[in-house]
């Protein structure tokens, strides 16, 4: 007996194309939109850590960190030396720099543990890298010659987010500006990278 065999019709296969293109956008858009939330999350903590400076320094007339009485104004563990400088590298494990997260948590105006030998005490960005801060001098400062008295460091960004942070932030050079992105892991004196690839991870830091 003869069977008839029929194929897909161009109708079914158009629907079909039109389904995996509609699947493709949202797969897409919906990538699109958590590499957005990244990248302003990642800003709101180079927007975040002036506020807190600013804010302790109106409070208390000190530099959180360098405070000489912080045990006194905020039950902190050590005081700082009064040298109106925050002295330390951006990831130290001891000193003002790393006594800063301690000193503006016990004021209230960042969450975080206040414990120094908590396994969380130092702050991560959303990438899962270290973030700090420190003074502009060329012995502390993770990229030469950055402007500013402060500097703000985030590590372990994708070349991707740090060019949009660039561009959100800054002048969208990461080479020049108040932003600029050096190696992964510098301590101080790196480089400023113009030419970052986009699946490689970097340091960001902002002067201010």
């Amino acid at each position: 007996m003869k069977r008839n065999q029929s194929g897909f019709t161009l109708i079914e296969i158009a629907i079909v194309l039109v389904i995996i293109g509609l699947l493709l956008g949202g797969v897409l858009k919906g990538q699109e939109l958590i590499n957005s939330a990244k990248v302003k999350n990642l800003a709101t903590d180079f927007k975040n850590i002036p506020v807190l400076i600013y804010g302790y320094q109106d409070k208390f007339k000190a530099l959180p960190g360098d405070d000489p009485k912080a045990i006194s104004h905020v039950a902190a563990t050590t005081d700082g030396d009064s040298s109106g400088i925050i002295n330390g590298k951006w990831n130290a494990a001891s000193g003002e720099t790393f006594n800063f997260w301690q000193h503006v948590r016990l004021a209230g105006f960042a969450p975080g543990p206040t414990d120094t030998n908590a396994a969380d005490y130092l702050p991560v960005n959303v990438a899962g890298g270290k973030i700090g801060m420190t003074n502009s001098s060329a012995a502390d400062s993770p990229v030469a010659n950055l402007r500013g008295s402060y500097v703000i460091c985030s590590d372990g960004i994708a070349g991707k987010f740090a060019k949009q942070l660039d561009i959100t932030l800054d002048d969208g050079n990461s080479a020049t500006g108040s932003m600029q992105a050096t190696a992964q892991g510098t301590v101080s004196g790196g480089a400023a990278n113009g030419n970052m690839t986009d699946d490689t991870t970097y340091l960001v830091c902002m002067g201010f």
